[in-house]
C-alpha cells in the first residue's frame, strides 16, 4: 500500500473536500474524511476514538459521519454520531460502505471517497435536510493521523 502522502494527490484531496461540500449542501449533516498509514488494534474503536478527537460529537443535532481509513490494513470505518443512529436501522451505512468497498478493491481510493461522501449526504439529507440558517459545523478538510 502506499504511504500516507502518496494515498490521494493534492489535486484528488482537493475533489473529495469539494465532494464533501457539495454533499453538506442538502443535509445539516456533517462528514468527515480521516486517513492514517497503520492502525493495530481494533479498527472500529479507533474509529470512534478518532471521531471524538475531532470533535465530531459536538453537532448541534449529533449529525457527523467519519469516514476513517486505514491504509496499510486496507481497512475503513463508517461511523454516524447519535443523532444519526437514532434514527434509522442498524444497517443504514451499509449502502455507503458497500459504494467504497467496490472502488477500493479495484484501487480507485479517491472515487471510493468521493461516492462514499456522495452516498453519505444523500441518506443524510433525507433525515436531516439542510434548513435555512444551518452552518458548516464542522472542517470540510480531509485530516491525517
Amino acid at each position: 500500500m502506499p504511504h500516507i502522502e502518496d494515498f490521494l494527490t493534492s489535486e484528488e484531496e482537493t475533489e473529495i473536500i469539494e465532494a464533501i461540500r457539495i454533499a453538506e449542501r442538502n443535509t445539516s449533516g456533517e462528514i468527515r474524511v480521516h486517513i492514517e498509514q497503520n492502525y493495530n488494534g481494533d479498527i472500529f474503536n479507533h474509529a470512534l476514538e478518532v471521531f471524538h478527537f475531532l470533535k465530531m460529537d459536538n453537532t448541534l443535532q449529533r449529525n457527523g459521519v467519519l469516514i476513517y481509513v486505514a491504509v496499510n490494513n486496507k481497512s475503513f470505518v463508517v461511523y454516524g454520531d447519535k443523532g444519526i443512529n437514532e434514527k434509522v436501522g442498524e444497517n443504514f451505512w451499509n449502502s455507503t460502505r458497500d459504494k467504497i468497498q467496490q472502488h477500493f478493491k479495484n484501487g480507485n481510493f479517491k472515487q471510493g471517497l468521493i461516492d462514499g461522501v456522495s452516498k453519505a449526504g444523500q441518506e443524510l439529507s433525507e433525515y436531516f435536510p439542510w434548513e435555512h440558517g444551518d452552518r458548516n459545523e464542522l472542517d470540510d478538510t480531509i485530516s491525517k493521523g
